[in-house]
């Protein structure tokens, strides 16, 4: 393996490769090597190197997975070949006709077609140039689409270069889609942000798509799967199923449902069939795709206007259910999100049989005018999401009542707060009791009051056994409590405790981000906590006072402002006090404080006796800032074994580096 800091060109060839082959045996062969961890590992070296050095950058680079920075607006690109649309049908007959018209076409000529699912995404045109991917494009009006390329670079089934030998020049058709489950997260996760779900899989994914900034689209976690080609520069194939074998060949992922017919009756078998199946791909599918297999065929019959002869697509009648939504009944998320969900009469559809049904907020309640008690059909949502579609008002007797979201929590009865210019209503109790559970868990996490002992499963059995009704009661908890817990010993029982008791000294930083503030995350909870030093400070400043923080905005100074002033909150402060947390009198304060590190900004790399983030601690508590690049602005980088690119580049720079026995020392002079 070649040594990173003498030779980083050959090592950055030798990680791109790996990369390269690892995403090969993960998204083609499903027969991965190594873990994501170590998979992410090769990753952020690349990166290091590739920040190192970036005269070695390459646009194919495994890095561009994750994204790049906000562009300030697509651009138009022209297809070399025309994007067109194909016929569309619902009808078994209209098929028959389909094929029938061929046969006219082409008499006593045999013409085998390919029966495809159709994905129901959004459409996309890859130009690879010598086998590498120059650009991507959506269809647009079919003679120009957007340039897409980089948000198409974070896909990551996608090959930027392709495998083995290919044409001088081609166009790649397909679909990019978003996974069914992702879908569902993504749906959750607006829910519970009070922002509007998507309608489908699609409309995700074509969300997505026009985004700006890559970086986002790169958490999406968007699919591609190809079929067909425009531009073909190169030995073509004869036939479609040729082709198919090409793309799995160039590492390009290709439909994986293909059935080959001749007849009509296996052609409309083959629908049949995959009807059947469709539910069970990664991906929505909306119907099949009927094509000609022999594209010398194609050419003879050539295409309209708008549509080749040679293929047509036959659309599914979505599956839905008619049944009685009994009631609808109130879910409180883990962040206070009310979310009025339908009770239906259960119902059997898209393979399995409902009963409830998301509504998502009171404002797509009251615009699809849903009511206790009415007829509904249903649907789900990529195939996933249960939902309520269609209201069928003709069978209305007058005894249907209207939804109306109540003004108190139904699970703790504590007051509940619609955001200005949000459709989410949320519960401002913290200590609500449907919200506990993933409260306590974020709370005792790492990365805000580190309370060992206190996971998960700990946490399920303290709420179930009506030990912890809120935060504060961690802090009461005995020896002989925990002991009557299933699989808790005396030694587990002690050293949960002692987590718990250490959790009092934790810095203010940590606790602000662990009560969950709305909007506050751990970096501006550090940044409130240097600015205001203690929590009485915190909790008596105005929003002007909490704007003028540095990357605080208008939305969260509201959020924070209005936190303190709930009744609920100030009784949980109270309660914390009482128990000895720490409000800010005991930290040593960093960043804008005093301390030996002051005006100092660290980087710290490679591996060192404790762990990175309890070093930063140290730095911040004496005076620095601990930032994750090296820059002009670096002052010191803490350098430990296998420090790897960042310090060849501090060293490039002319940042003094510091071993951590040097870094020890400097600590103890600074407590003489």
């Amino acid at each position: 393996m070649a040594d990173a800091a003498s030779n980083p060109h050959d090592r950055i060839r030798h990680l791109r490769a790996e990369l390269a082959r690892h995403n090969e045996l993960y998204y083609a062969k499903a027969a991965p090597e190594i873990s994501d961890q170590e998979f992410d590992r090769l990753l952020r070296e690349l990166a290091d190197l590739e920040e190192a050095h970036p005269e070695l950058a390459d646009p194919d680079s495994p890095t561009r997975r994750v994204g790049g920075g906000p562009l300030e607006a697509f651009t138009q690109v022209q297809h070399l070949v025309r994007m067109q649309s194909l016929d569309n049908t619902y009808d078994e007959t209209e098929v028959a006709e389909f094929v029938a018209r061929l046969n006219k076409l082409l008499p006593e000529t045999e013409i085998p077609l390919t029966v495809e699912a159709k994905v129901d995404g959004v459409a996309i045109s890859l130009l690879y140039e010598n086998g590498r991917l120059a650009r991507a494009a959506t269809r647009g009006d079919g003679v120009a689409g957007d340039d897409v390329t980089e948000n198409i670079r974070t896909i990551k089934s996608v090959p930027h270069v392709l495998r083995g030998s290919a044409p001088a020049r081609i166009e790649i058709r397909g679909e990019v889609y978003l996974p069914k489950a992702q879908f569902a997260r993504i749906n959750e996760e607006r829910d519970e942000q009070g922002l509007p779900a998507f309608a489908n899989p699609r409309n995700a994914a074509a969300g997505s798509l026009k985004q700006l900034d890559s970086r986002i689209v790169a958490k999406r976690g968007l699919e591609a799967i190809f079929y067909g080609f425009g531009a073909y520069e190169g030995e073509m194939p004869s036939t479609q199923q040729d082709f198919f074998q090409q793309l799995g060949a160039w590492g390009v992922p290709a439909s994986e449902w293909v059935r080959r017919t001749v007849t009509v009756e296996e052609t409309l078998a083959a629908i049949r069939d995959l009807g059947t199946v469709r539910h069970d791909f990664t991906y929505e599918t909306d119907g099949a795709v009927l094509k000609v297999d022999v594209l010398a065929q194609r050419e003879q019959l050539g295409s309209t206007s708008k549509a080749p002869r040679w293929a047509i697509a036959y659309k599914y009648e979505p599956e839905r259910a008619r049944t009685r939504l009994h009631a609808i009944t109130i879910q409180v998320g883990r962040t206070g999100v009310l979310t009025p969900v339908a009770e239906l009469e259960p119902v059997f559809v898209s393979g399995s049989t409902v009963s409830r049904a998301t509504l998502h907020n009171e404002e797509e309640v009251h615009r699809k005018d849903i009511r206790v008690g009415d007829w509904v059909l249903i649907e789900k949502a990529g195939e996933v999401i249960p939902a309520v579609v269609e209201v069928l008002k003709t069978e209305r007797t007058g005894k249907e009542e209207p939804f109306q979201m109540p003004d108190h929590c139904p699970s703790c009865g504590g007051t509940v707060l619609r955001e200005e210019g949000q459709v989410a209503v949320r519960c401002t109790n913290p200590s609500c009791d449907a919200q506990l559970r993933r409260r306590l868990e974020h709370y005792a996490h790492r990365g805000a009051m580190d309370i060992e002992g206190l996971g998960e499963s700990m946490v399920d059995q303290l709420i179930s056994s009506n030990l912890v009704s809120g935060i504060t009661d961690i802090y009461s908890l005995t020896a002989d409590q925990l002991l009557g817990l299933e699989r808790m010993g005396e030694k587990s029982a002690s050293n949960l405790l002692a987590g718990i008791d250490a959790s009092r000294n934790r810095p203010l930083w940590r606790l602000l981000f662990g009560l969950g503030i709305l909007h506050v995350g751990a970096a501006a909870a550090r940044k409130l906590a240097d600015r205001f030093r203690t929590m009485e400070a915190l909790a008596t400043a105005t929003e002007e006072e909490l704007k003028a923080t540095e990357d605080v905005g208008e939305v969260m100074a509201r959020s924070i402002h209005q936190w303190f002033r709930n009744p609920k909150v100030v009784e949980l402060l109270e309660s914390l006090k009482a128990a000895g947390l720490n409000y800010g009198e005991r930290d040593e304060h960093g960043g804008s404080g005093d301390g030996k590190f002051k005006g100092t900004t660290w980087v710290i790399t490679g591996t060192l006796s404790s762990p990175r983030d309890e070093i930063a601690e140290i730095i911040r508590q004496n005076g620095g800032t601990v930032s994750g690049s090296v820059s002009k602005k670096t002052t010191y980088l803490l350098a430990g074994e296998e420090a790897g690119s960042k310090l060849e580049k501090a060293r490039k720079l002319g940042v003094k580096e510091v071993t951590e026995a040097e870094f020890r020392k400097l600590l103890e002079v600074s407590a003489e």
